[in-house]
This record gives structure tokens, sequence and C-alpha cells, in this order.
């Protein structure tokens, strides 16, 4: 049923609930948003509403501010592929730091409270003195596939991201990244591709030299997936051997602290609106 929820069935909720709510609402896209901005928000103030697709949530503010003249509606939505398509949004929409939530919460401290709990001190440190930090060696290995659907999606060629097996790419000893073995494997998991490995190789390259930032590119799924290989195969601890992709992405969201979500360019942007507006929005501790 929530792929038939339109922007106009958010924007009538909205509404019906203004004649008993008089506060700031919080549009995200999904379960897992909500879940993370929960711990934030000013909860006597504010009311975050799940609205089922980035797009909802883009028309939704859009049509509430313009067409509704309610000034207490926001919405914050992953970049996605926004930044790399030259793409920006407006107050009060808002992107993430990063290509999605799971790339921000992996960019802050969070990651490291999560190695603290999930790795054997020996190996992660023979790890960061032979490879470097874990983070640079995640964002390394995840970049190029995050940047070939780029290219599957300006391209039009439907390459198929879904389910692929990193062990067939990815050194889980230094978390090296093979680009033609990752070409051959998404090749493979893809129907009709309509541009050949040697191009899609030639053409990554090139995109990868233009790339002004890694982290616009990276996709959090295949990040998380990453460093749960390397937890099982390498430097994981005993209580990470049972872990699964979802479970890893709840640890990482419960570490990201109050001071992480602080120090990240979306509560600075977020909270100089709220004040500007005079609208109540974030509960940080100090």
């Amino acid at each position: 049923m929530r792929e038939y929820i339109t922007s106009d069935d958010i924007c009538n909720q909205i509404s019906m609930e203004r004649t008993v709510f008089d506060g700031t609402f919080l549009l995200v896209e999904g379960v897992t948003d909500e879940r993370l901005f929960e711990k934030f928000v000013d909860k006597e103030h504010v009311q975050i509403i799940e609205a089922h697709s980035k797009d909802n949530v883009r028309h939704a503010v859009k049509d509430m501010k313009s067409s509704r003249k309610d000034e207490k509606v926001i919405g914050i939505i992953d970049a996605d592929l926004d930044r790399l398509l030259g793409r920006k949004v407006k107050p009060p929409l808002f992107h993430t730091d990063c290509r999605d939530m799971e790339m921000m919460v992996i960019r802050s401290n969070a990651l490291d409270d999560v190695l603290d709990e999930y790795c054997e001190r020996e190996p992660l440190m023979k790890f960061t003195e032979s490879v470097g930090p874990v983070r640079e060696a995640l964002l390394s290995a995840s970049y190029p596939i995050g940047l070939l659907m780029f290219i599957s999606q300006t391209e039009g060629l439907n390459l198929s991201f879904k389910d692929l097996e990193f062990e067939r790419f990815i050194n889980s000893r230094t978390l090296s990244l093979n680009v033609d073995s990752m070409v051959d494997a998404v090749i493979f998991n893809s129907k009709n591709c309509r541009m050949g490995k040697k191009a899609l190789v030639s053409r990554l390259g090139r995109e990868a030299e233009n790339l002004d930032d890694e982290w616009d590119a990276a996709r959090g799924h295949d990040t998380v997936d990453i460093l749960l290989l390397a937890l099982k195969r390498n430097f994981g601890s005993f209580n990470s051997r049972n872990l699964n992709e979802g479970e890893l992405g709840g640890a990482l969201r419960l570490a990201f602290s109050d001071a992480c979500f602080r120090s990240t360019e979306l509560f600075a942007n977020t909270d100089e609106w709220a004040r500007t507006n005079g609208v109540e929005l974030w509960d940080l501790r100090e």
C-alpha cells in the first residue's frame, strides 16, 4: 500500500493534523530516516512524518508552502545523485551532507564507536598500519560502485546493482576494489547492457578523474556491506560474526550521537532555517 501513497496524501494528513498541532512537521523519506532524526527533534514541538519516497517529500514540502501557505513544514532527503547532476534544493527542503543518510553517519565518529564495539584490536591495528584508516578504505572501495550507478542513470543503461556479491571484486584483507571485476559483476547481474565492459571501465575512469568529492558518489548500502565483509573476514571480533547488513546499519545509527549530528552541514542549515523562521526543530544535548 505504501507505493500508492502520494504527496497529496501527505499534504492532506498534515492539514488534518494542523487542527490539533501547531508545531513543525519534519518530512523524511523512510522509516530508517525517521528512527534517526527522532533522536534529535524537539519532541514537544515537532512531528516526523514518513513520506515513503523522496518525490513525496519534495512535492509535499513545496505544496504545503506554496499552495497551503504552511510555513512550518520542512523536508530532509538523501542527496542521492543530485550533487553529481548539479541539482540543488532550497529551504525548507534540505539534502543530507553525503549521498545518503547512511554515508553521513559513516562519515561521523559513529563509525569509530561501531569499530570499537565489533573489531578485534590487533587485526584492526594491522589493517590501519598496512592500508590506512578504515573510513578512507571503505570510501575508496564503495565510491566506484556509486559512480557506475551514476553512469548507468545518465546513459540509461539500466544496470542492476541488486544483491551484488562484493567478494567477487573486493579484497576483504585490504578492502581494495578491482574495477574490472566490479564491472564484470554488474554486467553479469544486469540484462541487455548496451555498453561493453571496456567502454564502461574507460568511462568510469574519466568520471573518477572529474569527481570533486567521493562522498557524493559512495552509497551507504554498499559501504555498510563492505564494512560487514571486512568484519566477518578480517578484523571483526566474535560478536560481529552473526551480524547482518540491517543490524550493522542500525548499530551505526544508534552510535550517531547529538555531537555527531551537530557537526553536520545538515544540522547547521536546518537550524539556521528554524531560527530564521521562529520555529522549534532540534533539541540536542550539549
